[in-house]
């Protein structure tokens, strides 16, 4: 991966199955169907037919869940070019967001469940807790199938492998705080980079790493909440607008950058940086008020770099802001990404560095963005 990767609607209760992580011991001596708290078997199961129809995000969604169900492969893996673990780790967080569970006993569920064991293939992760050297996908990687076993824990098929999700987890976690606390100069500490001993920081890497402690946080991991406040830290280091002694930035309206020092804004990284903060709890901060108004004022266009990792940031960030950014951003998403599927299910990038990680990897970020509709995965919950 190179600088950034890698009618009236249905709009079912959110699953917050947080609340019924009571421990994990308990949890595990459990049924796979009461662990946790059940996501529905398909996103429609809980409103009678004679109620609701399937608009066309609703379709979209669905045959772009059957793609990536096609397309796996007899060891689980569901990819198509590269990165195999972080792929299968994205695809497995896609067909979750629109409510697929692995215990179901469905080809989707099957699907599923193969692919969290592919994932949880002692071979794909070191001795140290890394994800991001057996596929190459480095820190982006390792963050990605993080955050997918943390929003997966107590979800699994099994208690097995609810265990198994765990004492992956417990590895996985100490190596994103190990990477966070390699010294690094000021503006760059409480970020990540391409690797756990970079000794730099970029917000691409970063939010990834973030989103998975976050998520480990909220199930009950053992993730210090200093490690959340250097994270945030970081995030206020790449906001474009120089803040004063209190935190305010100089301009009101204003976005993310890359790295801290350049002070131009771009769609992706503004988009990253507004979830990034949002995540951290940061609903009312100055820097997300700015940044949500940048992205109203600057809409993604298909031609731009990196689109798909782009709109996935954009369309749930967006919406987790509220009113008139939602509004925009839950009309556009779909108006941009509906005429792309292909007849096969799948969503293909058109520029040449998001096409050369694969279909794969494409139609897994806009399934994440349209699924915001449907509310399944906590991360994303408000």
């Amino acid at each position: 991966m190179h600088k950034t990767p890698f009618s009236p609607h249905h709009n079912p209760v959110s699953l917050d199955r947080r609340r019924c992580l009571l421990g994990i011991g308990s949890l595990f001596a459990m049924s796979p169907g009461i662990a946790g708290k059940s996501f529905a078997q398909e996103p429609f199961d809980d409103v009678p037919s004679s109620l609701y129809l399937k608009d066309d995000i609703d379709n979209a969604v669905e045959s772009g869940v059957d793609y990536l169900v096609k397309v796996q492969r007899a060891d689980g893996a569901i990819t198509d070019r590269r990165h195999d673990v972080a792929m299968t780790a994205l695809a497995v967080m896609a067909m979750a967001a629109i409510g697929t569970q692995p215990s179901t006993l469905t080809a989707r569920g099957r699907a599923m469940q193969s692919a969290i064991n592919f994932v949880l293939d002692p071979h794909h992760q070191t001795m140290e807790g890394y994800f991001g050297g057996s596929d190459s996908s480095r820190m982006y990687g390792h963050g990605i199938v993080t955050l997918m076993l943390t929003e997966m824990l107590g979800m699994g098929a099994t208690p097995e492998q609810n265990t198994r999700i765990h004492d992956s987890l417990v590895d996985a976690i100490k190596l994103i705080l190990a990477a966070q606390n390699v010294r690094k100069p000021e503006n760059l500490r409480g970020g990540w980079r391409y690797t756990p001993d970079s000794s730099d920081s970029d917000l691409s890497v970063s939010i990834w790493q973030l989103m998975a402690l976050r998520s480990a946080k909220n199930d009950g991991m053992d993730v210090p909440g200093e490690a959340i406040e250097s994270a945030l830290d970081y995030l206020k280091f790449s906001y474009a607008s120089p803040l004063d002694r209190q935190g305010i930035p100089r301009d009101k309206v204003s976005g993310f950058t890359y790295t801290p020092g350049t002070f131009h804004p771009s769609f992706t990284m503004t988009a990253a940086g507004l979830l990034a903060m949002q995540v951290c709890g940061q609903y009312e901060s100055p820097l997300v008020t700015g940044a949500s108004e940048w992205l109203l004022q600057n809409p993604p266009k298909p031609n731009e770099r990196f689109f798909f990792y782009g709109l996935y940031y954009y369309a749930q960030a967006m919406h987790q802001a509220g009113g008139k950014y939602a509004e925009k951003a839950d009309k556009l998403v779909p108006d941009l990404m509906l005429d792309l599927q292909q007849g096969n299910g799948s969503w293909i990038a058109r520029g040449g560095e998001e096409r050369n990680i694969g279909t794969v990897y494409a139609t897994a970020l806009t399934l994440l963005s349209l699924s915001v509709r449907y509310h399944y995965l906590p991360i994303y919950q408000r």
